[in-house]
């Protein structure tokens, strides 16, 4: 093959991380730590190093301790919103929760990718954006530069790899429209007085 992937060309001289090398790894020092060994009801205290580091987190947010952030400060998680054990926030470029969400345990958001054609294995990062109410159900990864609409669901051990619309369950590999999550409104008909 005439092409190939040199990894010794690599470089993320483009790619801009919103924070120091020091500010990177005393997260990532903190998260090992005093997040990771943080007791399951300190929620507040994982809201706290969050926030601390820049995330936007709402109020009433559950964060269970193992999970993951790699950039905080490219996070915000609405109100109410839950994530579970070992999910992982891969916010190389921005990932934005709404409000009432689940993230489950074992899903991965993930913002960033390679260009595969690219000799030298290019970066390339796309924000995620999870709309109000959506659930993001376990073992679920989701590509770079997908959203899910409100109240959208992601099905257990599904690859999503494109948007999926508001109140709409996906499910697969790669993910694909199952059903609706709630049925349509039913419009009330109005009888007017006098009209039979």
């Amino acid at each position: 093959m005439r092409n190939r992937i040199r990894l010794d060309l690599y470089s993320q001289k483009e790619y801009n991380r919103g924070a120091s090398g020091a500010f990177v790894l005393l997260w990532w020092l903190l998260q090992a730590t005093l997040f990771r060994w943080s007791p399951q009801p300190m929620y507040a205290w994982r809201r706290g190093l969050l926030r601390l580091f820049g995330a936007q987190i709402g109020k009433g947010v559950k964060i269970r301790s193992s999970a993951r952030f790699t950039y905080p400060w490219k996070v915000k998680i609405g109100d109410y919103s839950w994530v579970g054990d070992h999910a992982e926030f891969y916010s190389l470029d921005c990932i934005e929760v709404g409000g009432h969400c689940v993230i489950s345990q074992n899903s991965y958001l993930c913002t960033g990718s390679h260009n595969y054609a690219d000799v030298r294995f290019s970066l390339i990062v796309k924000p995620i954006r999870i709309a109000d109410g959506a659930w993001v159900a376990s073992d679920v990864f989701i590509y770079p530069g997908v959203t899910i609409g409100e109240m959208g669901i992601a099905a257990a051990r599904s690859t999503v790899t494109k948007d999926i619309p508001s109140n709409e369950i996906h499910a697969g590999t790669p993910a694909s429209y199952h059903a609706q999550r709630f049925a349509p409104e039913v419009k009330p008909v109005f009888i007017k007085e006098g009209i039979s």
